[in-house]
């Protein structure tokens, strides 16, 4: 990896330089900046629009090519900030702060709203961009407001009704966020240090979080028709459990495996390659389609070289 500078302003490039994610594989960065301000992020913009931004790497796969976009770290301190109005409830996060520590925080606070999101390896942006979520909430029913920048290189500020959260969807894509603002609710630290260790608990207990994997590979998804002994039409259904019940658990493509603990969870080995994981995911979604008529969608991000 060698480091230079793409213009005047002196903004630090990286070149060739490795994408840490919780797969723990992947490519590399043809060009990877850091940048510590608002100012030098919107220098990135103008660089390369289509820049991509790397978060906590939790729910991305870059594929063994790499990617030739500048990749964008949000990891100053400048991004790490936590503002918390314990008074009002108010809470702004900066988008590199990740999620584990800002609920530790909330909870500490005495404030109700995000503690049921323990165990979501992300950082806030890339959370808020996903909706990330799962049993016991979703992080856009706490959001106030998003702060961005747009692929104009202009400031924006989304308030919270004209975000259109969904199911693993926000909207948000093409905006680089840079903070959040969250509405919470007060409420006794004691109870919701309980809550939290609960929600820790059940996760313990069913998902291998010890493994490098990149949390739950597939979507959850809306059945077409009913399936007798899943769900009816309309319902959203577990993606793990069409896969266990696909004869799934165990299956494994090179040194990619389908987690023995969770169905939607692929963990990786030493020598795993990204096409691994990808070509171990076609088999799983052509064994669910197969077996139950029902295709089911990625929820981890792939970056692929110009694409």
């Amino acid at each position: 990896m060698s480091v230079a500078t793409e213009d005047a302003n002196a903004v630090v490039i990286e070149r060739d330089a490795p994408l840490s994610t919780w797969f723990g594989i992947g490519g590399r960065a043809d060009r990877l900046a850091r940048p510590s301000s608002v100012e030098e992020l919107l220098r990135c913009v103008r660089m390369d629009p289509a820049l991509r931004v790397l978060g906590d790497g939790a729910n991305l796969l870059v594929h063994d090519d790499g990617v030739s976009e500048l990749v964008v770290c949000l990891s100053d301190p400048c991004w790490e900030r936590i503002e918390i109005d314990q008074r009002t409830g108010r809470v702004l996060a900066g988008a590199g702060v990740s999620l584990p520590r800002l609920i530790k925080a909330t909870i500490e606070a005495g404030l109700a709203g995000l503690e049921g999101l323990g165990g979501i390896p992300a950082t806030v942006g890339g959370a808020v961009i996903m909706n990330a979520g799962g049993k016991f909430g979703q992080i856009g029913d706490a959001v106030q407001a998003v702060h961005a920048v747009d692929r104009a290189g202009i400031e924006v500020v989304r308030d919270r009704r004209e975000i259109r959260f969904d199911y693993r969807r926000s909207g948000l894509n093409e905006l680089i966020v840079t903070s959040v603002e969250f509405m919470l609710c007060p409420s006794d630290p004691a109870v919701l240090k309980e809550r939290h260790k609960e929600v820790m608990a059940y996760k313990k207990g069913s998902q291998p979080l010890a493994a490098d994997s990149a949390g739950c590979v597939f979507k959850n998804p809306l059945l077409d028709a009913d399936l007798e002994g899943i769900g009816a039409r309309g319902e959203r259904v577990s993606a793990g459990r069409l896969i266990d019940l696909a004869g799934c658990k165990g299956m494994s493509v090179g040194g990619a495996s389908v987690s023995e603990r969770h169905g939607n969870f692929i963990v990786t080995s030493r020598g795993c390659l990204a096409a691994d994981v990808l070509g171990l995911m076609g088999r799983v979604r052509a064994r669910v389609a197969d077996r139950f008529g029902v295709v089911i969608e990625p929820e981890i991000v792939v970056w692929r070289r110009d694409r």
